[in-house]
């Protein structure tokens, strides 16, 4: 007589054999997972490495900010030392030489450009141009025969840098012919 065997009972004798007998691959298993801890271990070190580099990076990035915020006004300062220095020998000058005086404060006036020519410091003297809102400052309006709104005194030069106003020109703007 034939026994009916039933496939998933062959299949669990099969699985519960090969559990109880001795493990052939097992040095294997053990290499791999050795050699996958040193790889996570070595992993985690780069990554930890890595992290403190990109905070000192960051550090130093501030540091740098920090500093260039705080000291960029060493180079123009630097220039206006000599222009301070004629101002203070203009006032110890007891002379009485007006034409000397007036050289000298010509002189300093042409420092005190050469200074702000070196920062980028342009001078807005706008007279005969429209008036611009971002670089004028209209005061008040007078009758012209100028087209209305077009700077015709400047009370007041403004001055930039680069394409930021540091102070607009105060102005007087025509009106227009009435």
């Amino acid at each position: 007589m034939q026994e009916n065997t039933n496939p998933i009972d062959e299949l669990q004798k099969a699985a519960e054999a090969e559990t109880l007998a001795e493990p052939t691959d097992a040095p294997e298993g053990d290499d791999r997972v050795a050699q996958l801890e040193a790889e996570v271990a070595e992993l985690k070190d780069q990554f930890l490495r890595t992290r403190a580099e990109m905070d000192n990076l960051r550090r130093r990035s501030a540091e740098e900010v920090m500093n260039a915020q705080k000291y960029a006004i060493n180079k123009f300062a630097q220039e206006l030392f000599s222009v301070k220095d004629s101002l203070e020998m203009a006032l110890l000058d007891q002379s009485g030489q007006f034409d000397a005086l007036k050289f000298g404060v010509d002189l300093t006036l042409k420092q005190l450009a050469s200074a702000f020519e070196k920062a980028q410091i342009v001078e807005l003297n706008p007279v005969g141009e429209k008036l611009d809102p971002h670089k004028h400052q209209a005061i008040s309006a007078e009758a012209s025969d100028a087209e209305a709104n077009t700077v015709v005194r400047v009370m007041q030069k403004g001055y930039q840098v680069a394409d930021r106003v540091l102070r607009p020109a105060m102005v007087v703007v025509s009106k227009g012919q009435e």
